[in-house]
């Protein structure tokens, strides 16, 4: 079968491929989001000195971090609702499933680059803040956080790539996304070419744009490393 030419830019430019994308790029911002929210609680508990909650903590990044994402969100999905009589509800639809799934899981990764982030930053600068009068929020405010937050951008931003990826495993539990589309149209026609092509393309852009933000970011924050001794201030 030839490609066909007027298929690809079809599906390419059709609404359904837009709301797919569109969906895929909902969950992984809000899945992400929320995988930064709860990490950033663990990862200073597992830099702390309570032994419990440091145990704690670790056991959540090993078994999330064991599970296969595609079991997680079978699990979700179709056995959470049998544990769980409140996920029978009509209000936990894919997305929903999809999000709580993916985001349990990515959060055991993102714990691991905030709690190195955390600890990078030298000791002997907190102890100077606090010398100087500073509360512990503001020795972490002022001081931690912005060097941490500059350290993690790289591999958060990777983190944020690849669960966008990921996110096409969501195709298993009915979830509308660009996948779940593509083997819709591709099931219906059987013109795989034209269809997983515009798909690849809609990836593509998706993952290049977020490349150029992560780039743009970390100029943004080179500022940390511009004004130590000795820097130049051009490329590493």
């Amino acid at each position: 079968m030839e490609f066909d030419t007027q298929v690809f830019w079809s599906a390419l430019f059709s609404a359904a491929y837009l709301k797919g994308a569109l969906i895929t790029l909902s969950l992984t911002v809000i899945g992400h989001a929320t995988a930064i929210v709860v990490s950033l609680p663990m990862a200073l508990v597992l830099n702390g000195s309570n032994r419990i909650a440091r145990t704690l903590a670790s056991g959540y990044v090993l078994v999330f971090r064991a599970v296969p994402q595609l079991l997680l969100l079978l699990f979700v999905w179709n056995a959470l609702p049998q544990f769980i009589p409140i996920f029978r509800e009509p209000w936990f639809n894919p997305f929903l499933a999809a999000w709580l799934a993916l985001s349990l899981n990515e959060a055991a990764y993102q714990v691991e680059i905030n709690r190195s982030a955390l600890r990078s930053v030298d000791h002997g600068q907190g102890a100077a803040g606090i010398a100087l009068g500073l509360t512990y929020t503001d020795v972490f405010r002022f001081i931690v956080f912005p060097q941490a937050a500059r350290i993690a951008i790289a591999p958060t931003v990777n983190e944020f790539i690849t669960l966008l990826k990921i996110t096409s495993l969501a195709s298993v539990i009915s979830l509308q996304e660009l996948m779940t589309v593509t083997q819709i149209e591709v099931a219906r026609t059987f013109q795989f070419s034209e269809y997983y092509l515009a798909a690849l393309i809609y990836y593509l852009v998706m993952v290049f744009t977020l490349m150029a933000i992560q780039k743009r970011v970390e100029r943004r924050f080179s500022w940390a490393r511009s004004g130590m001794p000795g820097a130049t201030g051009g490329a590493r």
